[in-house]
């Protein structure tokens, strides 16, 4: 005896055809929305129909109506339907990330210098930052929230591996026509109690010139347009770094900080089995850094 459920050849697009049908209620409505013709439509639910060995509609003559068979195939429709979206966005997704590695960072500088590094030999790949804490940049990286990690230390732990990327020395912006501006070196006692307009975005930096200078007052800009148009208009001192400048010192008089308080050595991450791309480009970093020690 032929068993009508031997070798189905139903496929995606007759379960739309399905689901459509019952959401606009007749044939004419659902071929509008899926820009098919009629007849095809037609044809193509009776070959439906006919796979699955069991009639789907009740036809009065042009109308059409899901029988009980129908309503049940349609619940399972709805069901694969919503798996094949799932599926399509999650294959998206990785497909996007193939090309996408997301890096957590202490602070701002090492990430434009790890991007420019990564345009220069991997034009095609993306860089979705986060600033954060040094210790969740190391839980997350272990963890594999995040593909690279912009850290303030190596990282001793198995399959970690870690090379330098760059060092920043952070000194003080002071206006003219501030009182320290004539002196040609800083110290804390010099600084702790002065008004600071400072970059909110600094990463570990805040807390570092809160916990050297814990008598001054920062004033924090969370837009960076915003934060570069007032530091030459403030009066106010500031800090900017020799790794990526983030004022016009064009504007006040740049004066060094102490060692203790001002430098930062970072260092880049990656997971041995993290993603190809992030050894990759991890691989480049420490190719280069070795080229500049040579």
């Amino acid at each position: 005896m032929h068993n009508p459920h031997k070798d189905w050849a139903m496929n995606f697009e007759q379960l739309r055809q399905l689901e459509a049908v019952a959401e606009f209620g007749t044939v004419s409505a659902a071929a509008d929305e899926l820009i098919m013709s009629q007849s095809a439509l037609s044809r193509s639910l009776a070959r439906l129909e006919k796979d699955l060995g069991i009639a789907l509609f009740d036809r009065h003559g042009r109308s059409i109506s899901l029988n009980r068979a129908g309503a049940t195939a349609l619940e399972y429709v709805h069901s694969i339907l919503r798996e094949e979206r799932l599926m399509r966005a999650a294959l998206n997704e990785l497909a996007n990330r193939a090309q996408t590695l997301t890096v957590g960072t202490v602070a701002p500088a090492p990430l434009w210098r790890l991007t420019a590094l990564a345009v220069e030999r991997f034009p095609g790949l993306l860089l979705s930052s986060q600033t954060i804490g040094q210790s969740d940049v190391e839980r997350r990286l272990i963890s594999a929230e995040i593909d690279l990690a912009i850290s303030l230390q190596p990282l001793h732990y198995p399959a970690i591996n870690s090379v330098p990327l760059m060092s920043e020395q952070l000194s003080v912006l002071v206006p003219e026509s501030h009182r320290l501006a004539a002196q040609k070196t800083l110290t804390r006692d010099d600084l702790d109690g002065e008004t600071f307009l400072l970059y909110a975005g600094v990463g570990f930096w805040l807390e570092r010139v809160q916990m050297a200078l814990p008598h001054s007052t920062l004033i924090l800009q969370e837009d960076f347009s915003v934060f570069q148009q007032l530091v030459p208009t403030s009066g106010l001192l500031s800090f900017t770094t020799d790794a990526v400048f983030l004022t016009d010192t064009t504007s006040g008089v740049v004066l060094p900080l102490p060692d203790e308080i001002s430098r930062a050595t970072y260092h880049l991450l990656v997971r041995g089995d993290g993603p190809r791309e992030a050894v990759r480009l991890f691989e480049w970093v420490a190719a280069q850094s070795e080229s500049r020690h040579n």
